[in-house]
């Protein structure tokens, strides 16, 4: 950080009259780092209120002071007096530092945010529920399986083949009604077995 000692001595001239800001970044430009003091004692607080007002956090604001001043000693050659007053310069520099840094908390906060809803998704659709949906599909098997073939196959047929109990019946060329209660009994049966597996 400057010495503002040095500074306030460069922000007077040979002459003793009060040097410009502008005068003082001309200087700074060339590399005088007495004048570039002096900048930072004229436009530092003015920087760090901006950015304070911006981020409204006091560490990141005196980062953003540092980062500007740093750009200022850097780029000072890259100011132009007739676009502007060299205040309204190192302020544009700061506004525009200040927002990048808002807008990179903003985005890292949005892709964390992001990944936590896809870690949670993932963990949900793709691994809880396809173990627990394996895990049903074995029970229901494990239990359609220890069925007696006269209730399996109609649930079969009507569960898996999407069928009517109608369809089934004409399929087994069996009685609509005896479908029917071959079903519900098999329902029954499978029902049970799978209390009894939760």
């Amino acid at each position: 950080m400057p010495d503002s000692r040095h500074g306030a001595a460069a922000c007077r001239g040979e002459s003793g009259h009060q040097m410009s800001v502008e005068e003082l970044l001309r200087r700074t430009a060339s590399g005088d780092e007495a004048a570039f003091a002096g900048v930072y004692d004229a436009l530092g607080h003015a920087v760090m209120g901006l950015a304070c007002r911006i981020l409204r956090d006091a560490a990141q604001a005196e980062d953003v002071v540092q980062d500007v001043m740093i750009e200022v000693w850097r780029t000072a050659d890259r100011y132009r007096p007739e676009l502007g007053t060299a205040k309204a310069w190192v302020l544009t520099l700061a506004h525009r530092r200040a927002v990048d840094r808002v807008r990179a908390a903003q985005a890292r906060t949005a892709r964390e945010q992001r990944a936590g809803m896809l870690s949670a998704d993932r963990c949900y659709d793709e691994v809880a529920d396809t173990v627990e949906r394996r895990e049903e599909h074995r029970r229901v098997y494990h239990c359609l399986a220890g069925l007696g073939g006269l209730e399996r196959v109609p649930l079969v047929l009507a569960y898996y083949q999407g069928m009517t109990y109608l369809e089934v019946a004409a399929c087994l060329s069996t009685p609509p009604g005896t479908v029917k209660s071959r079903m519900r009994a098999g329902l029954q049966h499978l029902h049970s077995c799978l209390e009894a597996g939760s």
